[in-house]
């Protein structure tokens, strides 16, 4: 396999999770301000469209749970073409009646691509340039952060502008993809995952659940509770360009993760996403003290849900997309669970005792890297052997 070819795949692939995660989904909070004094809706308008959005997100994600080890590059065009259009919809929108459709549709794109995307790497590359690249590709949710916080800075308050850029570079990012694979594999209808496959993935799925709910202070207060500590809208927005720049730091970091078992390097960066939650309300009207806590949550969410992507590959391997599709899905439900819980502790007890919560509860998440769960399938087997693609069917 050349180098090349790894190389331009593993880009394309990273630009599409960039786009439909950094530029479309994520980006919905960093606007949020400049859409509501637009169009006139409410915080209750704004929420509902964000849980829409986390709806579509699952619904995604469950395609991509069943479709992706048979049908990748049609979950590919389907990423690019709901994130494309979702955001068109946002950047045209004359009301919220529009913008709410089309920020729902946008969630969508992120949902498929992450399944289709393990899949499109796992088929085209070798194991060791395979694992590297998952790794990598995980991580494009911190340069799209990044250029979602680079194009605020530059645009607010014109936001309509920044949601064009991201349709562009999802059908650009997706077509690229599409062309980039040459693999046509034959994969066998694996259908609903046996139990012993809900055994082993026992301990990853309850780590996946609730480091959702722990990531939720974050990623839902973050910026709120920046602001009622009293920093400028631009420091608030740096905040988010360095948790993007956090999640572009798995990057180099991606291989000496990789050489580790998956649940040490899960144990491990859930329990750093633990810490810079907590102290990130220690000092937030402190710029450079909070900026340094958002690189290294970025850091540590980006890291921790790639560590589920080789958990579940881990366990077994032919059925890699569909897991890594399952734990998103959870994932993402505990940040709707989290959000709502989180949201009650914040109007009774404040932001330092909700945050304080959601780190104990990634504490526990993290223990689910150190209770191991029985592997189905061994480390170093190759997904593309006969035997690692039908094994426990």
């Amino acid at each position: 396999m050349k180098r090349s070819f790894s190389f331009y795949l593993t880009v394309a692939a990273t630009t599409l999770i960039a786009a439909t995660y950094g530029l479309a989904r994520f980006a919905y909070g960093l606007h949020l301000p400049g859409m509501q004094a637009e169009l006139g809706f409410d915080s209750a308008v704004a929420g509902a469209i964000f849980a829409g959005g986390s709806i579509a997100y699952c619904v995604g994600a469950v395609c991509g749970f069943g479709l992706a080890p048979r049908c990748p590059r049609t979950l590919v065009a389907l990423a690019g073409a709901t994130a494309a259009l979702g955001t068109t919809g946002v950047a045209i929108a004359p009301s919220t009646a529009w913008l709410a459709p089309g920020a729902v549709l946008a969630s969508t794109g992120a949902g498929l691509a992450s399944p289709a995307l393990v899949r499109v790497i796992q088929r085209n590359l070798r194991r060791e340039a395979a694992d590297r690249a998952q790794s990598i590709v995980n991580a494009g949710t911190g340069p799209g952060l990044i250029a979602a916080g680079i194009l605020a800075l530059a645009l607010l308050p014109q936001w309509r502008a920044a949601w064009w850029m991201a349709a562009a570079v999802s059908v650009v990012a997706a077509t690229a993809v599409l062309l980039l694979d040459r693999q046509r594999d034959s994969v066998p209808t694996l259908g609903l995952p046996p139990a012993a496959w809900w055994r082993a993935h026992r301990m990853v799925i309850v780590g996946a659940l609730l480091m959702g709910v722990a990531s939720a202070a974050v990623w839902n207060f973050g910026r709120t509770m920046l602001t009622d500590a009293g920093l400028a809208d631009g420091a608030t927005v740096l905040a988010w360009v360095a948790l993007g720049v956090g999640g572009l730091a798995v990057v180099p970091t991606a291989g000496l993760l990789a050489v580790r078992p998956p649940p040490r390097v899960w144990a491990l960066t859930v329990v750093v996403l633990a810490l810079a939650t907590a102290t990130l309300v220690a000092a937030p009207a402190t710029v450079g003290f909070t900026l340094a806590a958002c690189v290294v949550f970025g850091w540590a969410y980006v890291a921790s849900t790639g560590a589920l992507i080789g958990w579940t590959a881990l366990l077994k391997p032919a059925r890699a997309a569909s897991g890594t599709a399952l734990l998103f899905v959870l994932l993402v439900l505990g940040q709707a669970v989290g959000g709502a819980i989180l949201g009650l502790v914040v109007g009774s007890a404040g932001y330092p005792t909700a945050f304080l919560a959601a780190a104990a509860v990634a504490i526990i998440a993290a223990g689910a890297g150190v209770v191991r769960s029985r592997p189905g399938a061994r480390r170093n087997a190759s997904p593309r052997t006969p035997d690692a693609m039908t094994s426990g069917r």
